[in-house]
């Protein structure tokens, strides 16, 4: 039938003949069919491969992404590994200070661990650990060592500062502790509970020591401290008496000149007077006392080695 036949005019040119095509309407749609299909199955595939070269490149970026995190992870844990290191001198030298300080050393093995804070769980617990259970260790290990580390700074921050203020202490102290003979001469007369006074004639007690010599020799601060007496005293003569702090005080007497007045600042060494013969004495010399809270103590158990002896 005609209704169902398309026919096809084909001219070329003035001089050809005309091709006449006839085909039928079902083979027409079949056509039409056929290359719907094939333009699907084009755009399809087209899709395919943008989708697949999309995740493909996603596919890259993350693994340059996790590469580039799993430097950073190693250098992290190198930094680790160092600055465990460096704590570990850290330690060493606050046994040291400790030791010191007069000062308990901290037991190793809590200094190694640290003492306090919270536990980091199990690395289980974390959400990467279904998508790469290995970083994760990595990550728990590292976390868990500088948790560790902190708490070993925390604990050596404070072992230092109480060894500090306790090496402080110290030195205050030992700034203020009478520890040399205050003139160069030699031991003439002894600390004594009674001996017999070369004046009076009559046993009494010695309550400090006697260094005799020239007349003029420099008489020297025993310690840190503040002049408390500079003046005469019945018996003494021209005196000079230093407190020293800690219950520690001096007294220095028979000078013949006085070099300092009340209130002045003395360090240990410094001069304070010199020897002479005033107040009750039959030759030039130092009279030196060490007082400790009051109590006369010997002189000669404060005082360092090497002095000159009788």
């Amino acid at each position: 039938m005609a209704g169902e036949n398309w026919t096809f005019l084909v001219v070329r040119g003035e001089d050809d003949p005309v091709q006449q095509y006839s085909i039928s309407k079902k083979t027409l749609k079949g056509a039409a069919v056929a290359a719907g299909v094939a333009s699907i199955v084009v755009v399809a595939s087209m899709l395919a491969l943008g989708t697949s070269t999309n995740a493909h490149l996603q596919v890259r970026s993350l693994e340059a992404r996790n590469e580039a995190l799993e430097g950073e992870l190693q250098d992290f844990q190198s930094r680790i590994v160092s600055l465990e290191s460096t704590l570990d001198r850290v330690a060493a030298n606050d046994a040291h200070f400790r030791n010191l300080a007069g000062l308990e050393i901290i037991d190793p093995e809590v200094m190694e661990a640290g003492v306090g804070g919270p536990g980091l769980g199990l690395p289980q617990a974390s959400p990467l650990w279904t998508v790469d259970s290995t970083t994760t260790k990595s990550i728990f290990a590292a976390g868990y060592d500088l948790s560790t580390l902190e708490r070993r700074a925390r604990l050596l921050s404070a072992s230092l500062n109480e060894a500090t203020d306790s090496v402080m202490a110290h030195r205050a102290l030992l700034e203020s502790t009478p520890s040399i003979l205050p003139t160069r001469g030699w031991l003439s007369s002894r600390f004594s509970a009674s001996r017999m006074h070369p004046v009076h004639n009559r046993p009494l007690p010695h309550e400090g020591i006697d260094v005799s010599a020239p007349e003029g020799t420099p008489i020297f601060a025993a310690a840190k401290g503040r002049v408390s007496r500079a003046g005469w005293v019945v018996g003494y003569g021209l005196t000079i008496e230093i407190d020293h702090g800690f219950g520690f005080t001096t007294l220095y007497g028979h000078a013949s000149k006085l070099i300092v007045d009340v209130g002045d600042e003395v360090m240990r060494g410094d001069v304070i007077a010199q020897v002479g013969s005033t107040g009750i004495t039959t030759a030039p010399n130092l009279h030196y006392e060490v007082r400790v809270g009051g109590v006369p103590r010997d002189p000669v158990n404060f005082i360092l080695p090497d002095y000159v002896t009788n």
